[in-house]
């Protein structure tokens, strides 16, 4: 079976990136399809969250937001072995503590094209990820600093794109349920996968720039970009089974947890640590792994679950 189609968008893109083509798109194209995406992805969650809610659920969430914790400490302790300075360390940390809106798409569409099942409330989880991994990684650099503007910081985390897109999405599904969402169900259904592949298209053109910054930064960070991925799909797969999760359930929070966030850390990191150098978390996150998870990482987490559902776990 060959790679997915909407997969070969982004490849399409990277190889027109890399060779300085001319192909572009409108900027007001790639904002409205990563709106639809996030609105797309809230709803279908919020409509099952309607059906689904229950106090297992709540526990769930309790161990998906140690989770937002865990990571970006892990990150931390990696980045400073390999000699990253303090700052910088945490700056990237906070980037891999939280998730990737644009990778958890691809892992929905991969999923559903295999007819492999997952729990549908998985958005939430993509929703409480992405908040407590930029509050620890402005601890890791600076601790508690009178200087932090956390009032506009947190407007920055919380009011920010995508988790108002998200959770908007997740609160409007809930409310008004399976039958009155029905003439919007085309939203996460049949336009789905053809908004993801542009999206993919734009994604890859990105990428392709960022990774033109790895001359500078060299081999510690494609060391980190790649060994990342790989101890937070395991993290997260292991707490996956710990949770009772299904085999799509384990496969999509392991792709969770070895995504990293290029949309909203950014720019809570540019508020909050304005001495942190963004080319390093962007070339590690957009240009290396964003790209291998897109391409390698998500069959791999899908064997991963298997594997550890064979052994019982």
């Amino acid at each position: 079976m060959g790679l997915d189609p909407v997969v070969l968008f982004f490849v399409f893109g990277l190889f027109a990136g890399l060779v300085k083509s001319e192909l572009k798109l409108p900027p007001a194209l790639y904002e409205t399809l990563s709106i639809i995406l996030l609105l797309a992805i809230g709803l279908h969650g919020g409509v099952e969250l309607a059906e689904q809610a229950s106090l297992q659920l709540l526990g769930q969430s309790g161990l998906v937001l140690g989770l937002g914790v865990l990571l970006p400490l892990v990150a931390f302790a990696l980045l400073r072995g390999l000699r990253f300075d303090r700052v910088n360390a945490a700056a990237v940390a906070a980037h891999y503590g939280s998730v990737s809106a644009g990778t958890f798409a691809v892992v929905v569409a991969f999923l559903l094209a295999k007819g492999i099942a997952f729990e549908s409330y998985m958005p939430l989880f993509v929703a409480i990820l992405e908040i407590p991994a930029i509050l620890v990684g402005i601890l890791l650099a600076k601790g508690i600093s009178r200087d932090t503007h956390w009032k506009e910081l947190g407007r920055e985390i919380f009011l920010g794109k995508s988790i108002m897109l998200l959770l908007g999405g997740l609160v409007i599904g809930a409310i008004a349920g399976k039958e009155a969402i029905k003439p919007l169900e085309p939203l996460y259904t049949s336009m789905f996968k053809p908004v993801l592949a542009f999206f993919l298209l734009e994604m890859g053109l990105i990428a392709s720039g960022q990774l033109a910054s790895l001359k500078r930064y060299g081999f510690k960070l494609a060391l980190f970009a790649l060994l990342m991925p790989l101890l937070g799909a395991l993290i997260g797969a292991l707490l996956a089974r710990a949770m009772g999760l299904s085999l799509g359930g384990t496969a999509m929070l392991a792709t969770l947890a070895a995504s990293a966030s290029y949309i909203a850390v950014p720019a809570a990191m540019r508020l909050a640590v304005p001495e942190a150098n963004p080319s390093l978390s962007l070339t590690a996150s957009l240009g290396i792994t964003f790209p291998f998870n897109i391409l390698v990482g998500i069959p791999l987490y899908l064997a991963l679950a298997e594997t550890l559902i064979a052994w019982g776990l």
